[in-house]
């Protein structure tokens, strides 16, 4: 039981970080459960789950060997000696703290089954994003088991970019474990820095208190969406003052101080955790009496939605203020470029925005057209899926790129003109096209935070 890993819940974290420990851990048996009986066959198959750079490679090597995936979540509780919870902490929708706090129904039926089926002791390790103190009312619950066993709770925060998970699994830029000041919490711990220590450097590896692990990975998010919100409102006033964002970015981003990474204008931030992040710390500071840091907290959430309407608005006003049943070919929908993943993509809520503008949508995404499915299932209007970018934009007035995939960069603009309507629109939301390109082509270019190129006054002249 001491090499007996077991992690609850199998998705964009548990999956990824157990193939991983398997893979650096071969003398360690690593076991991923989920009650969803779909995901775990996909885990099993040559089509996983999930579409992620490099882990094709690490969950073939491991897999059958050390690593399994099963729907068994009671003899996994049961074989295993080290349980990692990577279960799925949404946003509340309903009573108390709806709207910021995190509903940990999911998580406590966790800890309620690890009691019901343990015949041990066990490290117990949040993965999960969770409230600060989250770890103290979990230690709580197992601690109030008949059976006198003992369970270490410690906090393991994933720090993981979509996209790049993998390599940031082999070389992470720190891995932080926090653990009880007790004798069983500091040996617990040892346990596990002892695992991470087979391939990750010990200065990289950061031991801290359970409070203080839990509170970083709020504050690490909040930081990263806080930089991504700030630049976003200064594409705003670039707009207006014939500025380039990116002249701008490229100054700022030489001071040491600042630096350049997460200074890039786009429409936006999404993904599974920024937001939902945010809103958990927005809830913390209210439940505290911090109403002037929750009010600062809660401006970066809401400058990310001004920033996409405003990129909704400027497709409307651009396009003579109506796209009523016009085509606009949407160029990406997952909330970043090498992922599938489409929550709270910034895409979801523009194309339902031009939805309510009656506009026609011909979405194309290399790896998220599936789950674009899903998110818009409940929409009426004229939608259609294209894996083909050529045939999306069959008779488009307009391309909105809403995701930053390199292969957009690689497509034939001559091609895709010719197959438009003119005028012809492009609004790259991610500034990742060669804009003076394409107007020489022909097209009408409104990036973000960077002049616009547009034949239309040249028309009226």
């Amino acid at each position: 039981m001491d090499k007996s890993i077991l992690c609850i819940g199998a998705g964009y974290v548990g999956g990824p970080t157990m193939a991983v420990i398997a893979d650096k851990c071969p003398d360690y048996k690593v076991t991923v459960v989920d009650i969803n009986k779909k995901r775990i066959e996909a885990w099993n198959s040559d089509n996983l789950p999930i579409y992620e750079p490099g882990l094709d490679e690490v969950v073939k090597r491991a897999r059958g060997r050390n690593l399994f995936f099963s729907t068994d979540v009671a003899k996994g509780i049961k074989e295993s000696g080290i349980i990692f919870v990577s279960v799925n902490t949404p946003t509340k929708t309903f009573g108390a703290g709806a709207g910021k706090a995190s509903d940990l129904q999911y998580w406590e039926k966790t800890a309620r089954d690890i009691i019901e089926h343990s015949q041990s002791d066990k490290i117990v390790i949040e993965k999960s994003t969770l409230p600060v103190r989250a770890a103290e009312a979990m230690s709580r619950i197992l601690q109030s088991n008949t059976k006198g066993l003992n369970f270490d709770v410690l906090s393991n925060p994933e720090f993981l970019a979509e996209g790049t998970a993998i390599s940031d699994l082999d070389n992470p830029d720190r891995i932080l474990i926090g653990a009880m000041r007790t004798e069983s919490g500091q040996k617990a711990l040892k346990r596990i820095v002892d695992i991470y220590a087979r391939w990750v450097s010990p200065e990289k590896i950061k031991t801290t208190n359970v409070w203080s692990s839990e509170l970083s990975k709020l504050v690490s998010n909040a930081m990263l969406a806080q930089r991504i919100s700030s630049v976003n409102s200064i594409s705003a006033i670039c707009e207006k003052t014939d500025a380039d964002i990116e002249e701008v970015t490229g100054a700022v981003g030489m001071d040491s101080r600042i630096g350049a990474k997460f200074l890039r204008a786009s429409i936006g931030f999404g993904g599974s955790c920024f937001k939902k992040d945010i809103l958990n710390l927005v809830y913390l500071c209210e439940y505290y009496n911090l109403p002037e840091v929750a009010a600062y907290w809660e401006g970066v959430v809401n400058i990310n939605e001004y920033q996409e309407k405003r990129f909704v608005k400027k497709i409307i006003e651009k396009m003579f203020n109506t796209i009523s049943d016009k085509k606009i070919a949407i160029f990406g929908f997952a909330f970043k470029a090498d992922t599938g993943d489409t929550r709270e993509s910034p895409a979801i809520y523009i194309c339902r925005w031009l939805m309510e503008e009656r506009a026609r949508l011909m979405i194309h995404d290399p790896k998220a057209l599936e789950n674009a499915k899903i998110d818009l299932k409940d929409i009426q209007g004229n939608i259609e899926y294209f894996e083909d970018p050529y045939e999306a934009v069959k008779g488009a007035h307009a391309i909105a790129v809403l995701t930053d995939w390199k292969n957009f960069k690689s497509y034939d603009y001559e091609k895709i003109y010719s197959l438009m309507e003119k005028p012809s629109f492009i609004f790259d939301g991610r500034n990742i096209l060669d804009h003076k390109k394409l107007y020489s082509m022909g097209f009408n270019v409104f990036p973000l935070g960077k002049p616009e190129q547009t034949h239309l006054s040249e028309r009226i002249i």
